[in-house]
């Protein structure tokens, strides 16, 4: 999640400007990232026009607009909208597992089963620091 960021980082007009796009290509771009969703995301395509969109209110006495929801995470058309940027990336799972999946022996073409070993098991952590940082270097370069 990104928080207190002003309103019209990112662009409606130039595709690769898009704040939401380059934030999803930066999360894609990182080793065994499968999907990435901004604000509902995925669960958007199950809805209701209506049970997707953000209505915007009024205060009087603090004469501010305000939203009750942030179903759309923070971005709007390309551009942050001023509520936090909400993202989540799906991570595939670690390869090695307990039970060998079969495979085949690239000399002699049988059938053989793959070795089991346990060697990147540190993979998820790594993955949610890398996250962070890609995200941090696109917002900073949303300002430019």
């Amino acid at each position: 999640m990104v928080t207190n960021l002003p309103v019209g980082l990112g662009s409606y007009i130039q595709w690769d400007l898009k704040l939401d796009a380059r934030l999803a290509r930066a999360l894609m771009s990182i080793q065994a990232i499968l999907g990435v969703e901004i604000g509902l995301g995925f669960a958007a395509a199950e809805r209701f026009g209506s049970q997707v969109q953000d209505e915007i209110f009024y205060e009087e006495t603090n004469h501010q607009f305000y939203r009750k929801t942030n179903r759309a995470g923070g971005i709007e058309g390309g551009m942050s909208n001023g509520e936090p940027i909400v993202l989540r990336a799906a991570m595939k799972p670690i390869s090695t597992i307990a039970q060998p999946l079969k495979s085949v022996d690239l000399v002699s073409k049988k059938e053989v089963k793959a070795i089991k070993e346990r060697a990147d098991v540190c993979a998820v952590p790594a993955a949610s620091i890398i996250g962070e940082a890609v995200v941090a270097l696109e917002i900073a370069a949303a300002f430019r």
